[in-house]
């Protein structure tokens, strides 16, 4: 690990960091912030700095309502301040909006203390989705959680802008990367999924509601459509279309082969904020079709590698023409080192 002396970050000279990075999300939940905070922090820590997560396992749980899968710690600011002591970190960043995030950010204020938050749900259309809480609602909270930030780290340009007009105006930017060693073409087609009709239609995430799944699996598509991933639509969406196989969810060289396996990579969500999925089926080769709304406007850039339509089916008929070694190429453009140097980059300084 590098010393103090400091390491060449983007050209510059940055001294090595201690960073406290507060999270919701974490193992063994499946998701896209998961994978982004463990990967970055891998990255880090490999430039020379040091990442410590603090994470709901470190606390006493409770399920989530309405996704008894996931576990929120049950603690208090003043607790999570304690573990904030003993870490003597000098930067303090908050990547969630759940209870440690609250608690973290209660502390911060109460202490003076400088910090950066992320945001990598659209909470505001999540929980309109969910519940019909109206949006303004949703963006009025997240005003008044990302407000005192020194910055929110965003992974779009268009969700910088967003944010901007909705009055959240201390937004950067912090892309994404994606593991071209892992995700690559070439791997074996999984035995699930040999003798399916094709062409095979794959959607990889959460099964959930704000996944928008139905856009997908109500389309008249011919060959097949596959459902990789866990979440509390599962059941619900297996009743409901018998002629889609759901796989439950897959990792590593697995996940890998069933994204090169695919025909195309069927993005239907109008609301994540990137969507790391997408990457992850370009590097194996598989185009990816999805609406033309942010975050794949942002991530699809190359039309030699993905379509974008209102008319989903279009865009899936589309993708289906494009050339796998583009979609490759593309892929490869996207580094988790540039995206690890980004987030330090990105990290304020607390009060001495």
């Amino acid at each position: 690990m590098a010393g103090a002396e400091g390491i060449q970050e983007g050209g510059m000279s940055a001294q090595a960091l201690s960073v406290a990075c507060v999270t919701d999300a974490w193992k063994p939940q499946v998701n896209g912030v998961v994978r982004t905070l463990e990967t970055v922090a891998r990255e880090s820590e490999a430039l020379g700095h040091r990442i410590h997560i603090i994470h709901p396992g470190q606390f006493r749980t409770l399920p989530c309502p309405g996704y008894p899968e996931i576990r929120l710690a049950a603690t208090g600011w003043r607790e999570l301040g304690k573990r904030l002591e003993a870490l003597r970190a000098n930067r303090i960043h908050i990547a969630t909006e759940g209870p440690l995030g609250l608690a973290a950010r209660r502390w911060c204020l109460r202490h003076g203390r400088s910090f950066t938050t992320s945001l990598h749900t659209r909470f505001p259309e999540y929980l309109h989705a969910r519940c019909k809480l109206p949006i303004r609602w949703g963006w009025k909270a997240m005003r008044w959680f990302h407000g005192p930030a020194r910055g929110v780290m965003v992974a779009t340009p268009s969700l910088r802008r967003e944010m901007h007009e909705r009055g959240i105006t201390n937004a950067c930017s912090w892309m994404r990367g994606v593991d071209t060693k892992l995700f690559r073409p070439g791997a074996p087609v999984p035995a699930a999924l040999e003798a399916l009709p094709r062409p095979i239609h794959l959607y990889a995430g959460r099964v959930s509601v704000e996944k928008n799944l139905p856009a997908f699996l109500e389309l008249e598509l011919p060959g097949s459509k596959v459902v990789v991933g866990d979440g509390p639509r599962l059941e619900k969406y297996r009743a409901r279309y018998p002629e889609a196989l759901f796989t439950g969810a897959k990792f590593g060289e697995d996940l890998a082969a069933h994204y090169g396996a695919a025909n195309v990579f069927v993005f239907p969500s109008r609301t994540d904020t990137f969507g790391l999925v997408m990457l992850e089926a370009l590097a194996c080769g598989t185009p990816v079709a999805a609406f033309p709304v942010p975050g794949p406007q942002d991530v699809l850039r190359d039309n030699r590698a993905a379509a974008m339509h209102n008319d989903l089916a279009a865009a899936v008929a589309r993708a289906l023409t494009l050339n796998r070694d583009d979609c490759r190429r593309y892929a490869e453009q996207f580094s988790w080192e540039r995206c690890a140097r980004r987030f330090i980059r990105n990290l304020s300084p607390s009060p001495a």
